[in-house]
């Protein structure tokens, strides 16, 4: 358990010490002195040990992704035929890893300081072969609806992953590296939904479109091994990282809180959702093959996160966000138009603009957080308050939405899926979702602009 320790002997210079000396090692690969923000201590040893850590991370989230997102792709593997679930069923098997998923990212993101970066990294990733090894089990024709619906829901255990993974990453790293690094942490978690589908795809491509779904799964499962096993021997724990939960009792009673998780659930939300739903969409639609077009969504999507970050340091997140929304309604439309076009490849295009939309919102929202906290402790220093005090408190608060807005952003995915069901139950095609998403998204613009964009209070200036 991770407990904040003070040393009581003198700490070597960087001179004459050792790496071990310098971080004050312990058994178990705990670290009890780390100062990423000391300069001298970060180039002599801090850097190297923050950047292994990210790697292995980064390798634990993506596998997390593609275990939350894998049944995705065996459910295209699963014909009517052979398993008698209908198009409803189908949509029902992928709405419940989503909806785990977003339940356990806030109790995943204590867990870190709680039993140590490195310790949790190894329990998330070993908690992936359940599902994996259950769905390999029970995965074959003849299988009841709610055998399966036990096995996919507990699949939402890889939807904590990038809870845990990004809380972790964020105590390794000074203020100045965070944003890079969790740019990548976040990036290289959320491409393993692409990652898993592009898998499938090989596998048919070798095999057949009538290959034995399990196939995906011994693929992963050694995987998952591979990424517990080298977390525990390449990782670290902290006994510096501590849960705040005095942060998150203070920002649930912040308005900011919600409108800010509300947008999260319009770009993240609709990111992870379509990243379940888009196969089954098309295999609903009529192609033949959706498994060699269904990656690129999600794979566009993962790599232009920082494209929205990067445009909202030049103009203002909120600025950003709100003209992304706009977009993200008018290409809603154009998908609901290109779903009557009867064209494939114009639909697919349609929708992996969309995709690539929800990346940037994601990085848009996401810098809008700091900025509300830094804009309203700016407004609190005219006042005569202690700088120090207020950029701890804004980041402190800033951390802490960040988790919020992450878990109940997570939820939107299970909002498309109910979405995409219902609308594929009742009328046989997915039109009602696509204005219900084009509703959604036009709700979301109007409100950045009335409480962001438009806004002259001065505790929004620059947000």
């Amino acid at each position: 358990m991770a407990t904040n320790t003070t040393a009581t002997t003198a700490v070597p210079t960087t001179a004459q010490a050792t790496d071990d000396e310098l971080l004050q090692r312990r058994p178990h690969r705990w670290i009890d002195r780390w100062h990423p923000e000391d300069q001298q201590f970060w180039d002599a040893v801090g850097a190297r040990t923050a950047r292994r850590n990210l790697v292995f991370s980064i390798l634990s989230e993506h596998i997390g992704f593609s275990v939350w997102t894998i049944w995705s792709v065996l459910v295209l593997f699963m014909p009517a035929k052979q398993y008698g679930f209908s198009v409803s069923d189908k949509f029902l098997l992928t709405t419940t890893p989503a909806a785990l998923g977003s339940l356990v990212r806030l109790p995943y993101t204590f867990a870190i300081a709680k039993f140590g970066g490195r310790n949790w990294t190894v329990v998330s990733a070993t908690l992936l072969l359940i599902p994996s090894v259950l769905a390999l089990i029970v995965l074959k024709p003849g299988v009841s609806l709610d055998t399966l619906l036990v096995v996919t829901g507990l699949a939402g255990v890889g939807g904590g992953n990038f809870a845990s993974s990004m809380a972790n990453i964020n105590n390794f790293y000074p203020q100045r590296l965070k944003g890079r690094a969790l740019g990548l942490n976040a990036g290289g978690g959320n491409i393993g939904v692409a990652t898993v589908q592009i898998v499938g795809a090989v596998i048919i491509a070798l095999f057949g479109a009538a290959t034995d779904p399990r196939m995906l799964l011994y693929i992963y499962i050694p995987l998952v091994v591979l990424v517990a096993a080298t977390a525990w021997t390449r990782m670290d724990n902290l006994t510096e990282a501590t849960n705040d939960t005095g942060a998150l009792r203070e920002v649930a009673r912040h308005r900011h809180t919600w409108v800010i998780s509300f947008l999260y659930i319009g770009t993240f939300g609709s990111f992870i959702g379509f990243g379940f739903a888009f196969g089954q969409v098309l295999s609903a639609s009529g192609v033949a093959h959706p498994i060699y077009v269904v990656w690129l969504g999600a794979f566009v999507g993962s790599l232009i996160r920082p494209v929205g970050g990067a445009l909202a340091d030049r103009f203002r997140g909120s600025t950003v966000t709100l003209w992304n929304f706009v977009a993200m309604t008018l290409v809603s439309a154009a998908v609901l138009a290109a779903s009557h076009s009867k064209s494939v490849p114009l639909f697919v295009t349609a929708f992996t603009v969309l995709f690539a939309l929800t990346g940037v919102g994601n990085g848009s929202v996401y810098k809008m957080i700091p900025a509300i906290f830094h804009a309203r402790a700016a407004t609190r220093l005219t006042a005569g308050a202690d700088p120090d005090q207020e950029t701890f408190q804004a980041r402190r608060l800033s951390s802490a939405l960040v988790g919020v807005a992450g878990a109940i952003g997570a939820l939107g995915g299970v909002l498309v899926q109910i979405a995409f069901r219902q609308s594929f139950q009742s009328t046989g095609n997915g039109d009602a979702a696509y204005i219900a998403f084009i509703a959604f998204y036009a709700v979301c613009a109007a409100i950045t602009w009335a409480v962001y964009v438009r806004s002259s209070a001065p505790d929004l200036t620059g947000v």
